[in-house]
């Protein structure tokens, strides 16, 4: 089995970050009203298919819940992840599963 991938969290930046070499995947989130919402995540071509957004969107999601907060879903792709994760539905506003 292959070790999991490290993301760390680029609080300044309000981003879960993925670095391989020069190639950068993100995660952007934004704190508004109450919650916290996942924006959008983007992972360059040469990362696609090595679970890299599926381990952005973990390390957000275990973030919103450590600070206690209900994710508000705008990115396509966490809505997607949402879907294979039912476990996580407690965690979402459910006013804004984008």
């Amino acid at each position: 089995m292959s070790e999991p991938l490290k993301i760390t969290h680029n609080e300044e930046l309000q981003q879960f970050e993925y670095r391989e070499g020069d190639v950068l995947a993100t995660l952007t989130y934004k704190f508004y009203k109450k919650d916290i919402a996942f924006m959008h995540t983007d992972v360059p071509e040469s990362l696609a298919g090595k679970g890299v957004a599926s381990a952005l969107a973990s390390a957000a999601f275990e973030y919103a819940r450590k600070i206690k907060k209900l994710v508000m879903v705008y990115c396509p792709f966490v809505a997607s992840y949402v879907k294979r994760h039912p476990e996580l539905k407690d965690q979402i506003d459910k006013q804004y599963l984008g």
